[in-house]
């Protein structure tokens, strides 16, 4: 599963345009890397919860698991708590630590943001492979276990 779910997260992460995952209840493990492979991420407010599984079971990390999470968890402190001490963190707490970017009261509410948000993005009409890249280059350890590699564009301007 490791090496052909990679393939899924360094597609997700390759992606010419910005991504918004809606998450309306509980998020772990592998399901947690791929909801960190988007650029957004938001949740129900209510039944939103993010661990990580692995401390509990037992079982060690692939390595784009754990740069994943250091892509996406700024805190050391919530890395800590998220990754190692395999604690359950709601989503309102998510926001607090920076690791989520909104909570909603609903399902409908979340999706219903969630598509505004791409919409509004989409509406940008930003260059896809330029934004690709720009991705690819603020994640440059996930990126590099992904498999991935950063392109030299040159700008038109």
């Amino acid at each position: 599963m490791s090496d052909s779910f990679r393939k899924v997260v360094a597609a997700f992460v390759s992606l010419p345009m910005p991504t918004v995952a809606a998450v309306s209840g509980y998020v772990a493990a592998a399901i947690l890397v791929l909801a960190f492979a988007h650029d957004y991420l938001l949740m129900r407010s209510d039944r939103g919860v993010m661990y990580m599984l692995e401390v509990n079971l037992g079982i060690t990390l692939p390595d784009y698991f754990a740069a994943a999470m250091r892509a996406k968890i700024g805190s050391p402190v919530a890395l800590r708590d998220v990754v190692a001490r395999g604690v359950k963190v709601r989503a309102k707490e998510d926001v607090k630590m920076g690791i989520v970017h909104s909570t909603h009261d609903s399902v409908e509410g979340t999706v219903e943001v969630a598509m505004r948000l791409g919409e509004e993005l989409a509406g940008k009409k930003w260059v896809g492979e330029i934004y690709a890249e720009i991705r690819k280059s603020l994640y440059p350890e996930m990126c590099s276990t992904l498999g991935l590699t950063n392109n030299v564009i040159v700008s038109k301007i």
